[in-house]
């Protein structure tokens, strides 16, 4: 008799199921877990079986299929380090850096991180849900069913906590599944001037108890121009204490330590990783806590790259995000992203898909529910206009995805 589930799609040309365990280091990378005339079956929003088509098919009745008709279906995106909160654009500084001003000296004559949180503040909650929504759609559009969104362009208590509502509002509305992170050391406010100090001990006294409940990630920037290695410390062992994961931006245009500290503390990820010194690489590469790659900010910066190939080669857990914010990374394509990692970060094909999927779910512990067509995850999943998955590297510039599924839902359809 066969069994009843809501949707069925069938021949999959390749089927990416990436279904071995997480987290992915060295060759399981390049494991992605291929059926040839694939099929997945998937009951209550969940993976309830994968397998052939003709292994599948009759061992299942189902209300809804899909003839995927020779194409790629693989697990849908995740974007594991977003600023995809905010208002207004930098559209001027990008303009400056292009006649030649570092990234660095704008942030000091007032740009660059102030020059959002101004705009953020300003907006009201109607226009950062409806421009945040925006980014959002498209992402979605391009294959991406799980993001994390981090705050950090309020910097005072009572703004930062309003990013983090907004984000749960959003949350709210669907279809995405959004992973809420605390960044209110993202900079030093201009209020606290010269005293970043005080503005360190705002974020540990009063910020950090009254996001618990809200954010499930307290990340800070650590480098050049951000914070200071103890200020990162204090902020981060006060949040381990207050029970929230851990996340730190490190190692993007200095190396300060952060990603030894994030390692001694087990954070989740350290994320940029573009100048970290050898013993601070292998020593990342030994542990559990992933390395987030984030090609698009090298891009949006003129060339700024982590080095993709050491870093896998090295053991560590890869993963990739689109950093999308306004002032480094203003877009929102996983596809691009993994284009320019094969390109720019020496990348295969297989170990960004990777990255890109079940790494990045890893990074913001979600392996377990999404990144993977493994029965009993969630039903999140898209079909590429493409035979091959390899044009997901090969191609660029236009949206390879046709159709994604989040939960078992169809919610975007190109055909």
């Amino acid at each position: 008799m066969p069994v009843e589930v809501d949707l069925l799609i069938i021949h999959a040309g390749q089927l990416l199921t990436l279904s071995a365990p997480a987290p992915r280091r060295r060759a399981g990378l390049e494991d992605l877990g291929i059926i040839r005339d694939g099929a997945v079956a998937v009951t209550g929003g969940r993976i309830a079986a994968v397998g052939t088509t003709a292994g599948l098919a009759p061992r299942v009745r189902a209300q809804r299929e899909i003839d995927a008709v020779g194409r790629v279906v693989m697990p849908a995106f995740v974007d594991a380090h977003t600023h995809a909160l905010y208002a207004g654009s930098r559209i001027d500084e990008f303009e400056r850096r292009l006649q030649g001003a570092t990234y660095q000296e704008i942030m000091a004559a007032g740009g660059g991180i102030m020059s959002t949180v101004r705009t953020t503040r300003a907006a009201s909650d109607e226009v950062l849900l409806a421009q945040t929504s925006a980014r959002l759609q498209r992402m979605l559009a391009q294959g991406t069913a799980t993001v994390e969104i981090k705050t950090g362009y309020g910097l005072d208590t009572a703004s930062e906590l309003r990013q983090l509502e907004l984000v749960h509002r959003l949350a709210a509305q669907g279809p995405q599944r959004l992973v809420p992170t605390f960044l209110g050391a993202h900079a030093v406010p201009a209020e606290f001037a010269g005293q970043a100090d005080a503005y360190v001990d705002r974020v540990v006294e009063e910020m950090l108890p009254r996001v618990v409940g809200l954010a499930e990630f307290c990340d800070v920037f650590c480098d050049e121009g951000a914070f200071t290695l103890a200020q990162t410390e204090r902020i981060l062992r006060r949040a381990q204490a207050l029970g929230l994961g851990l996340k730190v931006h490190a190692d993007e245009f200095a190396p300060l330590g952060a990603t030894g500290l994030a390692v001694e503390l087990g954070a989740a990820s350290v994320d940029h990783l573009v100048c970290t010194p050898a013993p601070e690489m292998a020593r990342l590469a030994a542990s559990n806590t992933a390395a987030v790659l984030l090609p698009a900010t090298g891009f949006g910066l003129g060339a700024h790259y982590a080095a993709g190939r050491a870093w896998a080669q090295a053991g560590a857990i890869v993963a990739l995000a689109t950093d999308c914010n306004p002032g480094t990374a203003p877009g929102e394509s996983m596809p691009f992203v993994i284009a320019l990692a094969c390109r720019a970060l020496g990348l295969t094909p297989a170990q960004a898909v990777t990255a890109a999927t079940l790494n990045a779910a890893y990074a913001m512990g979600r392996a377990d529910q999404v990144g993977s067509l493994t029965p009993g995850k969630w039903a999140d999943l898209i079909i590429l206009e493409a035979e091959d998955y390899r044009e997901l590297a090969y191609r660029f510039g236009g949206n390879p995805v046709q159709q994604v599924i989040v939960g078992g839902q169809p919610v975007m359809d190109w055909q």
